[in-house]
């Protein structure tokens, strides 16, 4: 029997088509769950379309655990002209060019934006400015003054070249713009460039293989059992932290934030609680030998 739901609890991959912002899919999700609380785990431009996770409900207290999660890429740079924010959305800014460049002259130039490095993030960006978004300031003309952020490029492919567009893959750590690179590698070969197109292919553990779309999601609205089976089942989430079930004595100790013992025998520092198969009720940091300190309680 299908029955309309007030609430949902869980961890959501989508895979975000192009033309909306991370905004409009919460609000989206918010329709089909019927859960007012959620977040996303890592804004996509409405541009830019994959891997988006979602947290709803109780799970929003989780959060705190992925936001260093790195992020993988596939998109296209697009050579001869810059644009404002840095990607095909925005107005050209500065000369029109017709560049000669090669696949081995484009490669070359990529090899500098490679590891540790300071990036300036784009105008056009979600940033604050004294509690503004930089986007804002940027729409309104106003002067947009953002500090150099230190990002991590594991890895940055590109793949092929097609007259002025060059097909990339990029691994780059929480907080990073692949705009800001494309605009910059556009600055070194002295073309001028933008994004032309990009796809989140990993976020962290997550990936296309897992994600759901919005439309698969519409027609189980208020179906709790089926929405429930859509959602990463919650002993694979935080993969570095050994699941343990506990009996209803000690659920019942750390809802009112006490110590208590686990049947877990491992180092590990963090576990996750559970009180049943998927009823995740708990984050719970280890203070000696198996006794632990709840320190984000679900139920």
């Amino acid at each position: 029997m299908n029955c309309y739901i007030s609430s949902v609890n869980g961890l959501f991959v989508l895979d975000k088509p192009s033309g909306m912002t991370s905004h409009d899919v919460v609000g989206r999700l918010r329709r089909i769950t019927g859960e007012k609380s959620i977040g996303h785990l890592g804004t996509l431009d409405p541009m830019a379309t994959g891997v988006l996770p979602l947290v709803l409900g109780k799970y929003t207290r989780l959060a705190q655990y992925f936001s260093s999660a790195e992020k993988s890429y596939t998109g296209a740079i697009r050579f001869g002209f810059a644009t404002d924010t840095y990607d095909a959305e925005g107005e050209p800014a500065g000369d029109r060019t017709q560049p000669q460049l090669t696949l081995h002259s484009i490669r070359e130039a990529a090899m500098r934006f490679r590891g540790e490095m300071q990036q300036m993030p784009p105008p056009f960006s979600a940033k604050k400015i004294a509690g503004t978004p930089a986007y804002k300031l940027a729409r309104a003309g106003k002067p947009v003054e953002l500090k150099p952020a230190t990002v991590v490029i594991d890895s940055f492919e590109i793949t092929g070249l097609d007259g002025h567009e060059a097909c990339f893959a990029m691994k780059i750590s929480a907080g990073g713009y692949v705009r800001s690179v494309a605009h910059e590698l556009g600055q070194v070969l002295g073309c001028g460039a933008h994004l032309s197109s990009l796809r989140r292919t990993h976020a962290g553990v997550f990936s296309l293989n897992e994600a759901r779309t919005l439309d698969e999601l519409q027609p189980l609205a208020g179906n709790l059992a089926a929405l429930e089976q859509m959602s990463v089942h919650p002993r694979t989430l935080l993969p570095h932290m050994p699941s343990v079930t506990a009996d209803m004595q000690t659920i019942g100790r750390m809802r009112n934030g006490m110590q208590a013992n686990l049947p877990e025998f491992t180092s590990a520092p963090q576990v996750k609680v559970f009180a049943g198969q998927r009823q995740l009720f708990a984050i719970a940091s280890r203070v000696a030998g198996t006794l632990f300190q709840p320190v984000v309680v679900m139920g």
